[in-house]
């Protein structure tokens, strides 16, 4: 699995644990354009990476960075969602319709939980991946074919428990299976370069690990 080369996407460096894995790293360095939430423009630069933008209230951005990148902050003080969504909304305003979140994972569980489960959020709106130092998460609002290669460990976690999910293609099939639980579909494997996910309804999120 390798970044994508046509820098067509906009990559979001949100405030967690900043990548060392090189597939995360290549898709910043071949990025058309990086979106910092504020707290993570430190280790982007530190990382020898300059931001075009940098998003949030501010509240993490020290001074110097503040004062060397004042001409592309963009503060947003509300409080009603965090720091990655308003990196995320700043993308859609402008038109950055494919994004790849970086950083969001690793520091504080609860902070990992809330930002994969905003995939479910954002993919009503945007063609939106997260990549990790083990793997990548995406979320999924209608059945599905997925990439993939034989052996790839591959979770499924469904936000909407109601849903009866189908799958072909994978070790241990699913059939019309409801996962009421995060646990009930993880520790699943490709049996080769696709599999598929067949739902009616809600919303899946998937992890592949490298």
């Amino acid at each position: 699995m390798k970044a994508d080369q046509k820098k067509s996407y906009t990559v979001i460096v949100a405030d967690g644990s900043f990548p060392r894995h090189d597939i995360p790293l290549d898709y910043i360095r071949n990025a058309e354009r990086i979106v910092c939430c504020d707290g993570s423009a430190e280790n982007l630069i530190k990382g020898g990476y300059i931001p075009d933008a940098i998003v949030g209230d501010m509240d993490s951005l020290n001074d110097s960075i503040a004062g060397r990148f004042n001409d592309r902050i963009f503060k947003d003080e509300g409080q009603e969602t965090n720091d990655l969504t308003k990196a995320v909304n700043w993308c859609t305003e402008r038109g950055y319709m494919e994004l790849v979140i970086v950083g969001a994972t690793g520091k504080r569980e609860d902070h990992t939980i809330g930002n994969i489960s905003l995939l479910a959020e954002y993919v009503r709106e945007v063609k939106v991946k997260m990549v990790t130092d083990t793997g990548l998460l995406m979320a999924l609002s209608e059945g599905s074919v997925v990439s993939s290669f034989p052996g790839q460990q591959v979770s499924i976690f469904s936000i909407d428990p109601e849903t009866e999910i189908t799958s072909h293609g994978l070790k241990y099939p699913l059939e019309n299976r409801k996962i009421n639980n995060w646990w009930v579909a993880t520790l699943n494997e490709s049996f080769g370069d696709r599999f598929s996910l067949k739902f009616e309804e809600g919303r899946v999120i998937i992890y592949l690990k490298f």
